[in-house]
C-alpha cells in the first residue's frame, strides 16, 4: 500500500478521440489551459502531448510543444512537466496481401535525436520513454522503439538531465528496462509508468499487474494505470499495489456512464477516491524530492 501517492493527469494524447469528446484539448492553448486546470484540481505532474490544431492528431512539432509549455511556465502555475517522447514511432503497414509499402497517411518514423527535439529545447523535468514495440491496437499499427532507438534516447535523455518515465506496455518491456539499467543508460531512481489495458500489451486484471509490479526493480518510484472504464477503479488499484496515480483524457473521457469528464474532473475525482483511502495526495514539491528531479530549463 502506497500511503503517499501523487496524481499525473494525461491531459491529451495523440488517439483518435477528437469527436468522441466535446471539449478534447487540441490547439496548444487548450493543452496548458487543461493542464493548469488540472494542476489546480490536485494533479502534481501534467503529461503533455500536442496535436495539429487543423487536424486534431497526434503531432511532434517543437513549436506547438513549445506554445503549450510556455504558456504552462508562465501562468504561474506549479506542476511538473512530463512531455512525451513517444511520437515518430508510428508504422502502419498496408492491409491484406500487402503490407507494402507503408501506409503514408499514418506512418511516422524519426530518428533519437529527431523524437528529443523538443525536449532537448524545453528542457521538462520528465519525458516519456515507450519500451518497446508492440501490435498497439486493431489493424496495422505498430508502435516501433526498437532496442537500438530506445538506447539512444535513454542515452541523449540522461545527458539532458531530464528524468525519463519508462512507459511499460508488457513484460518484455520490462526485461528491457532491466538491461538499460544495467547498461548504465537510466539514472536511480527508476521511474516506470506501467500501463495496463491496452491492447495489446499486459491486460488490466489484478493478478497481471501484480506479477509486473512483483518484477519491477528494488526502489522503483512507480505509477499505474488503466484505460477507459477502469481508469478510475486503478485510482485505488495502483496504490493498493504500492503505486502512484495516472488519470485524464488521454486514457478515459468519461466520469461516468454518459457523462463526459474534464480533466480538472478526473483530478478531482482520483482525489476524492485517495482521500477516502486516507491517501495523503502529494504536491509537485515532495514530487519533485521524491523523483529527485533536476530543475527544468
Amino acid at each position: 500500500m502506497n500511503w503517499n501517492a501523487f496524481i499525473t493527469c494525461a491531459i491529451t494524447g495523440a488517439g483518435d478521440t477528437v469527436g468522441k469528446h466535446p471539449a478534447i484539448p487540441v490547439t496548444p492553448a487548450e493543452i496548458a489551459d487543461s493542464a493548469i486546470e488540472a494542476a489546480r484540481a490536485g494533479a502534481a505532474v501534467v503529461h503533455i502531448h500536442v496535436r495539429d490544431p487543423e487536424t486534431g492528431r497526434g503531432a511532434r512539432d517543437p513549436a506547438l510543444f513549445r506554445e503549450a509549455v510556455e504558456r504552462i511556465r508562465g501562468s504561474g502555475t506549479d506542476v511538473v512537466l512530463n512531455l512525451t517522447a513517444g511520437m515518430g514511432g508510428d508504422l502502419v503497414f498496408g492491409s491484406g496481401e500487402h503490407p507494402l509499402p507503408l501506409d503514408p497517411d499514418g506512418t511516422d518514423m524519426a530518428g533519437p535525436r529527431e523524437r528529443l527535439a523538443h525536449v532537448e529545447e524545453l528542457r521538462p523535468e520528465i519525458c516519456t520513454l515507450d519500451c518497446g514495440t508492440m501490435n498497439f491496437a486493431e489493424g496495422d499499427y505498430v508502435m516501433t522503439n526498437t532496442p537500438s532507438i530506445l538506447r539512444a534516447m535513454a542515452k541523449r535523455v540522461k545527458e539532458l538531465g531530464v528524468r525519463p518515465e519508462l512507459e511499460v506496455f508488457d513484460t518484455g518491456h520490462l526485461v528491457f528496462v532491466k538491461r538499460m539499467v544495467d547498461e548504465g543508460l537510466i539514472e536511480s531512481p527508476l521511474m516506470v509508468q506501467l500501463c495496463m489495458g491496452i491492447p495489446y500489451g499486459a491486460p488490466d486484471d489484478p493478478g497481471t499487474l501484480l506479477a509486473m509490479v512483483n518484477q519491477l526493480p528494488p526502489g522503483t518510484r512507480w505509477s499505474a494505470f488503466s484505460i477507459g472504464r477502469m481508469q478510475l477503479p486503478y485510482v485505488a488499484m495502483a496504490v493498493l499495489a504500492g503505486g502512484n496515480v495516472r488519470v485524464g483524457l488521454e486514457d478515459n473521457l468519461y466520469l461516468e456512464r454518459g457523462v463526459h469528464a474534464s480533466n480538472a474532473d478526473l483530478v478531482t475525482r482520483a482525489g476524492e477516491i485517495l482521500r477516502a483511502m486516507n491517501v495523503r495526495v502529494l504536491g509537485p514539491a515532495e514530487v519533485r524530492e521524491t523523483l529527485e528531479l533536476r530543475a527544468a530549463a
